[in-house]
């Protein structure tokens, strides 16, 4: 089924690049590995999107490093193959390390994009809530934490993250980037 919709996707994609029509897809070429859109503004959107990046980045580093070093640990607790959850915790490093310097945006967004929307699909499916109950407002023996103490799963966190990824891709890395200095006009 997928296939049906890749081929129908680049069909459309292509009848639209070759159309003397003019449209607001983006242009087919190399500025594509970047981002969806082929600008690259400085200024204050430069400086916001190199923030917006950036943290991104640094925080997908933080979730990453700890998969990929306890692997069986992490695929045992989703009951997930080792080898999916090996390809999502390296879209979380190395995305994350390709989102900090802004090197290949979009190709480094995408892949960080469908782990966190699987993540957000079983969080769904486990019927856990969109936003937890603040921790103080729990009564003392329901819910604890791993350690005691924390908040109560949610898929906030992994929503938060599917936005500011789209946006990512969408907007692109800005001026402050490598993609700028490899693809910038």
């Amino acid at each position: 089924m997928i296939y049906k919709f890749a081929i129908g996707f680049k069909l459309a994609f292509l009848f639209a690049a070759s159309s003397k029509v003019s449209s607001n897809l983006p242009e087919l070429g190399p500025n594509l590995l970047s981002s969806l859109n082929t600008v690259f503004p400085d200024g204050i959107l430069g400086g916001a999107l190199l923030l917006l990046r950036v943290t991104v980045g640094v925080l997908f580093v933080l979730h990453g490093y700890p998969k990929i070093t306890h692997l069986r640990q992490w695929a045992d607790s989703l009951h997930m193959p080792i080898f999916l959850c090996f390809l999502s915790a390296l879209s979380m490093l190395g995305g994350g390390i390709f989102l900090i310097l802004g090197f290949l945006t979009l190709l480094a967004s995408l892949p960080i994009l469908g782990s966190m929307a699987f993540a957000m699909f079983l969080e769904i499916s486990q019927g856990l809530p969109f936003v937890a109950q603040d921790p103080y407002l729990i009564p003392d023996d329901e819910y604890k934490g791993p350690k005691g103490k924390g908040e109560p799963p949610s898929w906030e966190k992994a929503f938060m993250y599917c936005i500011m990824l789209i946006a990512i891709a969408v907007f692109g890395p800005g001026a402050y980037s490598v993609d700028a200095l490899i693809f910038g006009r």
